[in-house]
Order: C-alpha cells, then structure tokens, then sequence
C-alpha cells in the first residue's frame, strides 16, 4: 500500500514537470523555494511538492515513586522516525486549491491534509472540504514543521488534530479580526468517516492582530475557540505523555462511558517582538454525560517564551496556519561560513485529569529547548524535560530531533 502511494506522488510530481516543460502557449517556470514549485506564467496554475522527516532519540528516567507506581521502566531510550511525509498541493484557474499529503511514520500509512477548497469566495473567504484541521488551538494549528518544542502541550490530547468535514474561514480589517468555523464528521485514521453514525463536531475560532508592524517585528495575536461535539461512540477519553512521543503515558482518564456532549473552550495568545515571543492557551473540557449528576471537568494550559541568540523573528503565516517557517541570517556554512540561527526557548504545562469520580492524575511540565536551524528547510531540535506527576512521581527527558522539510 505505502508503496504505491509513493509511486503515485512521483508520478505525479514527473506529469506536471513534463507537462511544464512542453507547454508553449502558457509556459511554466520550475523553482526550489524552499520546496518545489511549479507556475504558469499567468500565475493561474500553481503546484507545490515536498515532504519532511523527523528522526527523533531519547533517553527517559524516572524515580522511586514512578517505579512503585506505574512499574519499572523497561525501555531507558528510544529512536523512532517521527514523522515522514509527502505531499503535493496546488492551486489551479487561480481560486481552486487542493492538498494530498500522507504520512509513512510507523511503517503505516495514514491520509493528514486531503481537500479540495475554492478560495475568495465574497464574504465568506475560503471553503474546503475534506481531511482538515479543526480551526483549535494555535499550537496546532502551527505545522509542525515550525512549533517551537519537539511535541505540542498536553492540550493536543484532547481532542483530535484532523477530521472529515468542511471548513470556511476569512480575514477582516486587515487581520484584525479572523474567523474560521467548520463542521466535522469523526474519522477513523484513515481520512474516512464510514461508521460514525451521528456523532460530529461543531468548531469555531475568532482571533485578532492587535498588533501587526511588520517594520518592527512585533505582533500580538490573541484568540477563542469553541467546540461542541457528540461522539459517535457516546465514549470519551483523555491521555497524555509528558510531552515526548517516546514515552510511556501517567496520566489517563480512562474511558467515561455514556457521553451525552463535549464543550471545549480555548484562550490563545502570541506575542513577537523582535527576537522574542511569548505564547499561551488555556484549555477546558466539559464532559456531559447522560446521568446530569456526573459531568465532568478537565482542564489544561501552557505558558512559553523564545529568544534568538542570532537576531532572527518568530513569522506569523495567517490565522488558520498558525506560525510560519524561520530563515536564518546566515546559513550554516557555505560561502559566507554563517552560524545558521539560535534559539532558546523554555516552556511550562499542566493537565489536570482529576474530576469528580475520575482520578486521571494531574501533571506539570519543564521543558527547556535548544533549536538549531542550520537553514530555512533544516533544523536540529534538543528538549529537556522534567515531568511532575502529582503524588506519583517525577520524570526526566532527554531527547533530540533532525529535522528536514522541503
């Protein structure tokens, strides 16, 4: 399966190099920015192919209590390849856009971003429907390609990343105000919706640029999210590792059985000036349940700042894309023998998945990073964590990530 989807982005990718080629009437140009690009002179045609790897190690501890309770650790270190994709993009008669872009991590292959979209449509701004992200957290609406840390917060557990459904969004006032609002049918992993009888989701997002100048590189982003859901499964459940993929999971919700509906509730703010940013979100679950006496309550957030040592900026993409790639000053190497750009961050998180009757665990997050970028398409990523589970124990991370995407 893995290698015929493979077969099919070369394929593609070497009938629209060819078909560049040949066209004399609207000829193309071929370029690397950052990735390659194909476009009509005309600019009505646009096509974009690329991919990333992630390759990540890490060296886990944990003491006495962790031992007593969740057992000793049976694996001290771990390398896996974290993520591993291909994808190609486009937009063709200037407002039809489209994305296919899978994933080989894990020797499986699974569907990300799959959509088709018309794009300046009055009022409304852009509609896609298919495989999208739901318009949630900033965190993860910032690829991953470009978030600060190796792993996003605890707040990603909570509710998925990607689902089925359509999804419009539009920018006002020169981004000063951005909304985006989707409907969404639960997927199965595989970008398919087949058995999720009435469950669903309704998901909406307003942010603003109270600030936005450019000259000075300073921004401040602020934003809500609202998600309302039914499961199809009348099932919910919250895990979390401690912020490293290779991890074992301390705190667990298990599964709360009889869910009547899921309201989530996110605060977001950015900070950039210059050389420095500042990000957080606070995050609420009320979980309903078909008994009016057991609802639940589950609740997580994180606080994070960045420095570059090397002068560089944080870049705002859009609302619905979140941060957007850094370019060093200087490359590593080459003819200019630049030292590529420094970053320094440092974060603090916290889950509480203690409720009611539900002992999930409640736990606080450390994370010092280092971030290398030895140019805009390669990064070298070092986190240190230290994990704090309440009445449990404590944990420390070490882990590291090369990074390449193009």
């Amino acid at each position: 399966m893995k290698y015929k989807v493979v077969l099919t982005f070369l394929h593609l990718f070497i009938g629209v190099l060819l078909f560049a080629q040949e066209t004399n009437e609207n000829p193309f140009s071929f370029k690397w920015d950052n990735g390659f690009k194909i476009e009509s002179a005309d600019k009505q045609f646009k096509f974009k192919f690329g991919g990333r790897i992630m390759l990540d190690h890490a060296y886990f501890n944990q003491n006495t209590e962790l031992d007593t309770n969740f057992g000793i650790l049976q694996i001290t270190n771990g390398t896996e390849i974290r993520r591993a994709r291909i994808f190609a993009s486009g937009t063709i008669y200037e407002n039809i856009e489209f994305k296919l872009q899978a994933d080989f991590s894990g020797a499986e292959v699974s569907l990300k971003d799959v959509y088709i979209g018309i794009k300046d449509i009055p009022l409304i701004g852009t509609l896609r429907i298919g495989h999208v992200k739901e318009p949630f957290r900033l965190e993860v609406m910032t690829s991953s390609k470009y978030i600060t840390f190796m792993e996003r917060s605890f707040s990603e557990s909570f509710l998925p990343v990607r689902n089925n459904g359509i999804v419009l969004f539009n920018d006002f006032f020169d981004k000063k105000l951005s909304i985006q609002a989707g409907y969404f049918r639960n997927s199965d992993g595989t970008a398919n919706s087949i058995n999720v009888n009435n469950g669903y989701s309704i998901t909406g997002r307003a942010t603003s640029l109270l600030i936005n100048n450019k000259a000075q590189r300073q921004l401040w982003h602020i934003g809500l999210g609202l998600s309302s859901r039914i499961p199809d499964s009348e099932t919910y459940k919250i895990s979390s590792r401690p912020e490293s993929h290779l991890d074992i999971k301390y705190i667990n919700t298990g599964t709360i059985e009889n869910i009547d509906k899921i309201n989530f509730t996110n605060f977001e703010t950015a900070f950039v000036s210059g050389p420095i940013a500042l990000q957080a979100e606070y995050l609420t679950a009320k979980v309903n349940t078909e008994a009016t006496t057991n609802d639940y309550a589950f609740s997580s957030y994180y606080g994070q700042v960045s420095y570059f040592l090397t002068g560089e900026s944080r870049k705002y993409k859009s609302s619905y894309g979140g941060f957007d790639r850094v370019k060093p000053n200087n490359n590593f190497g080459g003819k200019n023998n630049g030292t590529g750009a420094w970053e320094l961050a440092l974060r603090y998180s916290h889950s509480d998945l203690n409720n009611e009757d539900i002992l999930g665990g409640e736990q606080s997050d450390v994370t010092l990073g280092v971030n290398w970028y030895l140019n805009p398409s390669t990064r070298i990523m070092l986190n240190h964590v230290w994990a704090d589970i309440q009445d449990a124990g404590k944990a420390t991370i070490f882990q590291m990530r090369f990074q390449i995407d193009f």
